[in-house]
Parts: structure tokens; sequence; C-alpha cells
């Protein structure tokens, strides 16, 4: 019987397993990077361990070390929880050998599956690993990770002249998330849908295959919103669908948790890969069936046999990933402190952080996985968008308005999405739509807290008061007066202005704002902004043609030949910098002439450093 459980991983799949495990009374072991030495996973184990470094090839990618954290902690079991090493076959014979259960399917199994490559040869699929055999006939063609998931290490390719780069950037960028910088070539197919089959197999000869889940809403390969059931699937394609699923298990002997992933096009399904691992959504498919999936991956480390039949489905599920993230930005993940972070109740909330918790530079940026069931999917989707309207969330831009216009997108709603849903609508789902009386609110809520009801009320008339706030990328002035009857503003009517909250009417409609204020950070019901000093600082000012750092990082590559003086075209990448397991392209803004380099690989940056200065030609 398992009494301690070291889970092998950090962040929200760390803390989900070990809500499981207090459930059972079982033990709970954390290992932890510096960079972690605080973060929740390791505050909410019963014990953790220090991996010495903050980067993941140094830490949670240390099979070695983690093992032998396992063994000094008195741990019984290893749980590998998603991404690092869940699909490490030389970890998980590492952990058998030292004695510990592997909370996971065999090392042979994951040996066969964790390739894409050796999957798809598994399933009669034979992948174009060699990139010297695509032509321009091939073309899409999609450059995949043969190791782990998640979106990295994936490049879409629709020009030859790309190929090269895409797998230059597709390696660098597996090698950092999984340590296996093995990269092959597919064809791409456009528009399909992303479904999977969530599998879960004893030792004893039963595999369940546990419905369908749609997993279209892709963003750079990384999904975005996920349901359970897929929708409009007919009968028989579901059917079959199953039928892959479990025979893709039954070949390689699985035992556990796993995920077969297909594309569905023009009514056929494509098989993609098995993930031999717990599944980042997979509480859509444990609110649908009614099942705690850890716990049955306990049950089943132990030795202990499935039922014959798996549960019944009943009703439907949407799950919306929460990042930090600015679209203004070009969608560059967020760092800094998370103040609060709640949701409506009835709502499930998957996260690794709480009230106070920094984000850092280091990991993935996804800050919590919102879930809502209902009997039907209106139903769910309706009561997922309700919550995340509702959500308090202070602190990094999120994506949550890209969420909340998604799910109240025509063709998500009728069902009719694809893969190719973001490349159309990115832009729309996008648009500035700040809520145009919240820098106002901001401003009566700032000038009540200095001056009281009747502080700063002149005699005699006098210029308006003046503040500026940042809203999205953009910059909002609004103007106030202080009077003897309090403060007022111009076609509004200013019914209560206090520190926490403002009551304003227009048109006869009062509407509420509620203010929460760190530093120069403003937050306005769901919409955020920053103060902007009245007289700018110069000393903070680029000059033009200049490319700060979008977020902190590291500089992993500067494009080939580049120095000092060369020429340069708009739009042509300059260096790449590397933050949260990705890389980010830093691009020329203008045609002109480098004239300032102050970097090079391996330099670590802070959000704002200056990267590069591109003067631009002369008209």
């Amino acid at each position: 019987m398992i009494t301690s459980v070291l889970v092998a991983n950090r962040g929200e799949i760390a803390c989900r397993v070990f809500r499981t495990c207090r459930q059972w009374g079982v033990r709970t072991v954390a290992v932890h990077s510096d960079a972690d030495a605080n973060a929740l996973h390791t505050r909410e184990a019963d014990a953790a361990v220090r991996l010495p470094g903050t980067a993941p090839a140094d830490t949670y990618l240390r099979g070695d070390l983690i093992v032998k954290a396992a063994v000094a902690a008195g741990a019984d079991a290893v749980h590998p929880g998603y991404g690092f090493l869940s699909e490490n076959a030389d970890f998980a014979r590492a952990v058998r050998d030292a004695g510990l259960v592997w909370i996971g399917p065999p090392p042979e199994a994951v040996e066969a599956m964790a390739s894409k490559t050796r999957a798809k040869e598994l399933m009669g699929i034979a992948p174009l690993t060699d990139p010297t055999d695509v032509t321009e006939a091939d073309l899409p063609v999609l450059v995949k990770a043969a190791a782990g998931g998640g979106g990295r290490g994936m490049r879409v390719v629709r020009r030859l002249a790309e190929l090269d780069a895409a797998l230059t950037a597709a390696r660098a960028e597996a090698t950092s998330a999984f340590g296996d910088g093995e990269v092959f070539v597919e064809p791409y197919l456009e528009n399909g849908r992303h479904v999977e089959v969530q599998i879960l197999a004893d030792a004893h000869g039963t595999v369940w295959a546990l419905g369908t889940r749609d997993c279209s809403l892709q963003r750079r390969h990384q999904k975005v919103i996920e349901e359970a059931p897929a929708p409009g699937l007919t009968p028989e394609l579901t059917a079959e669908l199953h039928d892959l699923a479990v025979r893709a298990a039954r070949a390689v002997d699985y035992v556990g948790a796993g995920t077969v992933e297909f594309l569905v096009a023009d009514g056929k399904a494509h098989f993609l890969e098995m993930n031999t691992r717990l599944q980042v959504e997979h509480p859509v498919t444990e609110a649908v069936f009614g099942i705690d999936l850890v716990a049955l991956q306990l049950r089943v480390a132990e030795g202990h046999a499935l039922d014959t039949d798996p549960p019944r489905a009943r009703g439907h599920a949407v799950e919306a990933r929460l990042y930090a993230e600015d679209p203004a930005s070009g969608w560059a993940p967020q760092t800094g402190r998370l103040h609060r972070l709640t949701v409506p109740e009835g709502i499930r909330l998957d996260t690794g952080y709480t009230d106070g918790d920094d984000i850092g530079v280091h990991y993935d940026p996804m800050l919590a996985k919102a879930v809502a069931h209902a009997p039907t999917r209106a139903e769910a989707v309706r009561r997922l968008v309700g919550a995340l309207e509702r959500a308090v969330i202070h602190g990094p831009v999120t994506n949550r308005d890209l969420l909340v216009r998604s799910l109240r997108h025509e063709e998500f709603t009728s069902g009719r999405m694809d893969t190719g849903f973001y490349d159309r609508h990115l832009t729309d789902l996008t648009r500035s739509a700040p809520d145009p009386l919240a820098p106002l609110a901001a401003a009566l809520s700032d000038a009540s807290t200095r001056t009281g009801r009747f502080g700063g009320w002149r005699n005699l008339p006098s210029q308006p008061q003046v503040k500026r706030y940042a809203v999205a990328g953009e910059e909002h002035e609004v103007r106030y007066h202080h009077t003897r009857d309090g403060l007022t503003a111009d076609g509004v009517h200013v019914v209560h202005a206090g520190p926490d909250r403002v009551v304003l009417e227009t048109d006869g409609v009062q509407r509420r704002f509620d203010i929460a204020r760190y530093g120069d950070r403003v937050h306005v019901n769901t919409t955020a902004l920053t103060a902007l000093p009245r007289f700018p600082d110069p000393a903070t000012q680029h000059a033009p043609g200049s490319l700060p750092a979008p977020m902190p990082g590291t500089v992993v590559r500067v494009a080939e030949g580049l120095t000092e003086g060369t020429t340069v075209q708009a739009g042509q990448p300059l260096l790449w910098l590397e933050a949260m397991k990705m890389e980010h392209k830093i691009t020329a803004p203008v045609t002109g002439t480098l004239t300032e380099l102050p970097v090079s690989p391996g330099r670590q940056v802070e959000m704002g450093t200056l990267l590069a200065v591109v003067e631009g030609d002369a008209e």
C-alpha cells in the first residue's frame, strides 16, 4: 500500500496530486528548484527537498536527483505529473530500480509511445523524420518535438525557405523543455479538429476509454480551451476513436492513465500521438464521469483491478487555461506579484498560485485552469463565461478577455471550431475594448484618498484635475473637478467615490466599480490600468528604434552575421529571448541600420533592458 508520494513536478499539477493524496491519507513530498523555494506546491507538501539550481535542466529534469530526494524523504512512490520527466522511460526505470512504486505506465510502454516517431511507426504511420525529404509539394508541414508536449518544440512551415530556421528553433525549445532535442516533420492538416480520448488501464487486462475531449482552440500549438465530450461527433466516429485508443494501449501493454490524440478532418480520424501521462485537461473528463483520475492512478499502481466497464458520462464540462500574458505586447509572458485570484463558487480552479505569490520567468506562464460542469454544453459554457467575468484577478496581465470572447464566439458556441480558429479570429478577439469609465473611476478613487469629500474644493472656478492611465497599451486621459458638493466629472453623475468603490450614473443607470490599488497598478473591476506620471522621467525613455526586452529572460541566439552597422529589413529576426520555457523572436521594427547590439548569447536580461537599436532609413 502506498503511504508517501513524491511528485516529480511543480506548480498546478503537483498541488492537484497532493490534493488527492491528502484525501487518501497519503503523505506528500515536493521537490523544488531555488526559484520555487516558496512556491505553493513546496508549501503544501508534508516534506520538501531542494534541487539546487533554477533551470529545468538542473532541477526538474534531473531524474537522479529526484530519485535520491524520494529515498531521502522516505517516499515509497513517485508521481511524475505532466511535462518534464513524465514521459521519460529511463526515469521510470530509475524509480523502480530504487525500490519505489512508479505511478505511471511501464517503462517499456513509455519508451514505445513517448517518442512520437516510434508511436507513429507502432500505429503504422511513417512520419517524415528526415527534413531533407521535404519538398514544396509536402507543404505545409509541422516540425514537432519527438518528446514532450504542451506545444513546445512545434513550428508550422509554409515555405521551404523557413524550414531550417524552424528546425533550429524547435530543437532548442525542445531541449530546454524536455532535455531532448529530437524533432521530426509531418504533414500539417489545415483546419482539422484536435480530439483526444482519455484511457485508463489496469494490470489485469481492462482498458477504459473515457469519452472524448475537444482541444481545438489552440494558440502557438498550446491548448487554450478544452471540453468533454467533443461536440458534433457521430456515434460511429466516436466508436472508432475509442477503438483506436484502446488498440494503442493494448499494443504496448499499457497500465495507468494516458491520452491518445487525433486530428479529425473530413470525418476521418488521424492518429497524432499517445501521451503516457495525465493531461493538463484531465479535469473535464473527471467532471463528466464523476471520477478522480489521480485516485484511480494510485489504485492501479497498488495493483487493484478496474471495474469491467467505466462509469457513465453525465453532462458537459469546459476548461479554460488562464495565462499571464499580454496581448498588447505580442502575447509575451508576464511576471510579477499575483495579488489576488478568486472565482465564484461552483467553478473548479486548479492552480499552483495563491494570493501574494510571485510569477517568475523560469517556467510556464499558466496561472490556473477554470472548469465548469453542467447538464448541457450551452449551460457549461455560460457558467464558465460568467465565472471568468466575475473572477478577481489582480496582478500581471492575463488572457481572461480572450477566453471570454472565445467562449462567446458563434463558431465556438455552435461547435464548428477547428485548430485554425485563432488564425482566423485572434486579431478581432484581442481588439482593445477597455471599459471607458474605468480610468475615470480610478482617478476619482485616487482623488478620494487624497482629499476626502471636501478637501481640495475651491470657491472660484479652476482648471480640472487631470490623470493619465495606460490601459491595454493605450494612454487614456481623464478630467474631474473638486466642487462644493464633492467630486464631479462632465457627462457623468458621481454617486459615490471612495478608495475601494466608485459608483457612477450615466443615462439613469448606476454602475459600481470595485477598486484595488497596488503601487501604480490599479484594478477597476476586470480592467487593469497603470497610473502614468504627470511628467515622464527622461531616464526611462528609449531612443527611437530601440528594442527593450519585453520580459525578463535569457538571450539564447543572435542572428548569424549580425553586427553593429549591419543593414536590416523590417521584420528581420535579430535575436531570440528564452523565457518561461519558450523562445521569443525579437525582430527589426523598421528597415535601417543596426546601430547597437549590447547583448550576446547567454546574457540574462530584465524587462526593459536594451537589446538592440535600429535606426530607420531616411525617406
